[in-house]
C-alpha cells in the first residue's frame, strides 16, 4: 500500500461511529463529582518515576517458573507499569496503567483470552482498588478505558475479559472503531487529548507497522509510549514510507514537547545488542524498555539513509523495513536485500 492509498482508505474510513465508542475524547465531561480528594496532576511536572532494575522476564524451565503472570510495577504512585510473564507469553508486552482522577487507561492488554490462563481483569481490578484505597477514591466511580497501540492480537487479545466489567468502555477491533473510540477524523495527523480527569494523554496516528497504530503522550509522566513502532528490538515496519512519516511526526513533537522517556511495548533485545530469537520464553539480560529521545532522534536520522528492503541494527533497535517473513536476525548487523 503506498502513500496515497493509505491515506485514502484512511479518509474514507475515519467517519464518526454509532455506538459506545464515539468520538470518545470529545464526548469526555468531568467525571462523577465528590469521588474523593482531587489529585493535582499537573503542576511540577514532570511526575517523578523509576523503571525497575530489572523485568520479570521468563525462566529456563517454563514447567518451574513461580513468578507471577504479571509483573505489576508502580513508576510512581499514580501510574502503573504491567509486564506479561514470558513463561505465559514469549510476546511479554508492557501495559501502562494511567490513574486520574475521574478515570483510568490501560494500554494494550497482552496476549491471552481466558482468564483461567491468565487473570489480566482480575490483576487490573486489584491495582485499581490499591491505588483508590491509597487514594481514597471509589472503585466503582472509576471509569476504565481498555484500549491499545495497534491492531495485533498480542496487543488486544484480553479486551474480551473485560466486556462485563461494570464502568468500563473498551476499543473496538477495526480501523473505523479504533480512530472513532478517540473522535479522530483525520488520521494520522490529527492529535487529539484524553482528559482522564485533570490529566491529560495526547494521542495521535503513529502507523506504518500496521495500518492502524496510535501514539500517546502521558502529559504527567511526559512518557511517550510508541507501541510497536519503535521498541527495543525488531521493528518490524510494513509499509516504509507511511513509517518514517510516523517517525517525523514523533521528532516533531519531541521538539516542541518535553519527554522524560520513549517507551515500546516489547523488549527483544540483550543488553550488549544482541537479538533474542523469535518465540524466545526467557531473556535473562535484557535491556530496558525505556529509552531516551536522543536514541529517538539517531534511529531518525539513520532511517534517512535507508533506500531498500532489509534489516539494520541503529544502535538502540532493529528496523526491519518489509521483511516480516524473516523474524529472528541471524548474526547482527546482518542485512538481507
Amino acid at each position: 500500500m503506498d502513500r496515497r492509498t493509505f491515506l485514502a482508505y484512511n479518509a474514507a474510513a475515519a467517519v464518526p461511529l454509532s455506538g459506545a465508542g464515539v468520538a470518545y475524547a470529545e464526548t469526555l465531561g468531568a467525571g462523577p463529582a465528590g469521588n474523593g480528594p482531587t489529585i493535582d496532576f499537573k503542576s511540577n511536572l514532570p511526575a517523578k518515576g523509576s523503571f525497575p532494575d530489572k523485568w520479570i522476564c521468563g525462566s529456563s524451565s517454563l514447567m518451574d517458573n513461580t513468578d507471577p503472570p504479571w509483573q505489576v510495577h508502580w513508576y510512581n504512585e499514580h501510574t502503573a507499569i504491567l509486564r506479561q510473564n514470558k513463561a505465559y507469553s514469549y510476546e511479554a508486552p508492557f501495559a501502562p496503567l494511567y490513574f486520574g482522577n475521574d478515570r483510568i487507561l490501560l494500554l494494550d492488554e497482552g496476549f491471552v483470552q481466558l482468564r483461567n490462563d491468565c487473570d489480566l481483569r482480575g490483576i487490573v481490578d486489584a491495582t485499581i482498588e490499591e491505588w483508590c484505597a491509597r487514594n481514597g477514591k471509589n472503585p466503582a466511580a472509576m471509569e476504565l478505558l481498555v484500549a491499545f497501540s495497534h491492531l495485533h492480537a498480542d496487543h488486544y487479545a484480553a479486551v474480551n475479559q473485560f466486556a462485563d466489567r461494570p464502568n468500563t468502555r473498551y476499543m473496538g477491533l477495526t480501523h473505523e472503531e479504533m480512530v472513532g473510540f478517540w473522535g479522530m477524523t483525520n488520521f494520522p495527523e490529527e492529535r487529539v487529548t484524553l482528559d482522564l480527569g485533570g490529566r491529560e494523554v495526547l494521542i495521535w496516528g503513529s502507523p506504518g507497522h500496521v495500518v492502524s497504530e496510535f501514539a500517546y503522550y502521558d502529559s504527567y509522566t511526559q512518557i511517550l509510549y510508541t507501541g510497536d513502532m519503535f521498541y527495543r528490538g525488531r521493528c518490524y515496519i510494513s509499509f516504509w514510507d507511511i513509517w518514517f512519516d510516523s517517525m517525523k511526526r514523533l521528532i516533531d513533537f519531541v521538539d516542541t514537547h518535553p519527554v522524560t522517556h520513549v517507551m515500546g511495548c516489547h523488549v527483544e533485545i540483550s543488553n550488549d545488542d544482541v537479538d533474542y530469537p523469535y518465540g524466545l520464553t526467557y531473556q535473562p539480560d535484557e535491556a530496558p524498555v525505556e529509552m531516551t529521545v536522543q536514541q529517538l532522534r539517531d534511529t531518525f536520522e539513520f532511517a534517512k539513509t535507508v533506500t531498500e528492503p532489509g534489516i539494520y541494527f541503529t544502535g538502540t533497535v532493529f528496523l526491519c523495513n518489509e521483511t516480516r517473513s524473516t523474524t529472528t536476525i541471524d548474526k547482527y548487523p546482518y542485512r538481507y536485500s
